[in-house]
């Protein structure tokens, strides 16, 4: 008899993210839990997320980080807690492991994956104004470590979704038309994964043993390419060839100085700095997403772009 699947509490599973997790979660098998604040929203739009949730089988758990009493309570029906708030919320992530660490004391609690997703930000070499929710997100790495809570952080790079739309160029919308805008040389290895993938992933990693205090990295190989071999691949599909405009780090820089913005700061960090692949996987602290689940069909940057045809 095969064993029973853990379960699963997602916290902002409604958020961009979120979706993929919860969708991931229940598909893979695992009774699957989302934390909403209102089981009955007025905005129609999450009102009908929460009643695709529902259709498809996740349990909804009223409750919210800022009620210490709802979470320890949540917590204690679960397993495993992933964590997918916001931005902005990062840092309120300590009553999340307060709460963890009281619900604990009562039932065995299998793991935490914090609202890491994105660069490896213990190797990133960011600029502000990211600079300050990347050093949230390492503190709150650390306090999870000195706790002693058992971890998953999960680097899955960026989002095809958020990357892909426009060819990852800063600054625009939509596919180009004559020219390509490049931080950069154009030469610096980039990850993109699609969001049905990093929620499959990081599912299957969350009871594997071979994840358990370490760090999830997604590198598959085939969506590990630079921007320049990312414009080749969009100009061979579309048949047509665009004029490439570099921007060199001072230039970068001068504009980040100038009008601060956090996805410049990352472009950055990525395009020039290298963040996604300027560094090897430590095998004692880390593991590679497509290594451990080689049965995984990922969908390549290949196969993405042929949606905007």
């Amino acid at each position: 008899m095969a064993s029973e699947k853990s379960k699963i509490l997602i916290i902002g599973g409604t958020g961009y993210i979120g979706k993929f997790l919860v969708t991931a979660s229940v598909r893979l098998g695992h009774p699957t839990y989302a934390l909403v604040r209102d089981i009955s929203p007025s905005d129609l739009l999450k009102a009908k997320t929460l009643q695709n949730f529902k259709d498809s089988g996740v349990i909804l758990l009223q409750g919210d980080i800022y009620d210490h009493e709802s979470l320890v309570k949540a917590i204690k029906t679960v397993d495993i807690v992933i964590s997918a708030i916001g931005y902005f919320q990062v840092a309120d992530q300590t009553k999340i492991i307060a709460a963890v660490k009281q619900a604990g004391n009562v039932k065995a609690f299998q793991r935490f994956l914090p609202s890491d997703f994105g660069n490896d930000v213990d190797h990133a070499h960011i600029e502000e104004p990211a600079k300050a929710a990347f050093d949230i997100k390492i503190k709150i790495r650390r306090m999870i470590e000195q706790e002693g809570i058992p971890y998953s952080f999960v680097s899955c790079n960026f989002f095809a979704g958020w990357s892909l739309p426009n060819l990852s160029q800063y600054g625009t919308t939509g596919m180009p038309t004559d020219k390509v805008l490049i931080l950069g040389d154009g030469n610096t290895k980039v990850v993109y994964m699609d969001e049905d993938d990093i929620g499959t992933y990081t599912i299957k990693a969350v009871d594997d043993p071979r994840a358990l205090n370490k760090v999830l990295h997604m590198r598959p190989r085939g969506n590990t390419l630079s921007h320049n071999e990312l414009v080749s691949l969009w100009e061979n599909k579309v048949g047509k060839s665009f004029e490439r405009v570099y921007s060199s780090e001072e230039e970068v820089m001068k504009k980040l100085k100038k009008s601060p913005n956090p996805i410049l700061a990352i472009y950055h960090s990525v395009y020039i700095k290298g963040d996604h692949t300027n560094f090897e996987i430590d095998p004692v602290i880390g593991v590679e997403a497509t290594e451990l689940y080689p049965d995984v069909k990922y969908t390549t940057v290949d196969e993405y772009l042929n949606r905007y045809l």
